[in-house]
């Protein structure tokens, strides 16, 4: 059983929680999901597929990430959801915060970390993860066209690029994995 810290529509934790796929969340409840962008150091995103078994959005190719669990912060949920689904670990200080959106009933941060991964060398979580590849951002871009890539939104996207571009800027170091 998942148990999630349920906040208010500023973002505070309000002490109540709520029971993964049992709680239903109030107009004014939200949670806090996480997405973790891995970007190499030559600019190109590693994207996954998600399995065939998910309840949500089954096979589809779509963002690292998921929910924080009760008592997680973002920062730590993130570095969880990466080391889960995909292997990578996240020294402290990698991960990078670039921002907040408030969904229908949700918080979702976005992070990003500069990695190198060999894909090959990567332990998916089978359950959540069928398969993982490096993209360009042009062809992240046709792959959301193309409605092959779940479309999360105008506003999540533009916010994604931006937070690439200041990436691109700002974080010249590279990780390997």
């Amino acid at each position: 059983m998942e148990l999630w810290d349920i906040m208010n529509e500023n973002g505070v934790v309000t002490g109540k929680t709520a029971v993964r796929g049992r709680t239903v969340l109030r107009p004014g409840e939200y949670h806090l999901v996480v997405h973790i962008w891995v970007m190499s150091s030559n600019g190109n995103f590693l994207i996954q597929r998600r399995s065939e078994k998910r309840r949500l959005m089954p096979g589809e190719w779509a963002s690292t990430g998921g929910s924080a669990i009760s008592g997680e912060s973002s920062g730590r949920a993130a570095a969880r959801e990466l080391s889960e689904e995909l292997g990578i670990k996240a020294p402290k200080g990698t991960l990078k915060f670039m921002g907040r959106l408030k969904r229908r009933n949700s918080f979702l941060d976005i992070w990003f970390i500069r990695c190198d991964a060999d894909i090959s060398r990567l332990r998916l979580q089978k359950s959540e993860v069928a398969e993982v590849k490096w993209v360009t951002e042009d062809e992240l871009k046709i792959m959301i066209e193309q409605r092959l890539y779940h479309n999360y939104g105008k506003e999540y996207f533009k916010a994604v690029f931006e937070a690439a571009e200041k990436m691109r800027l700002e974080m010249p170091h590279k990780e390997s994995v």
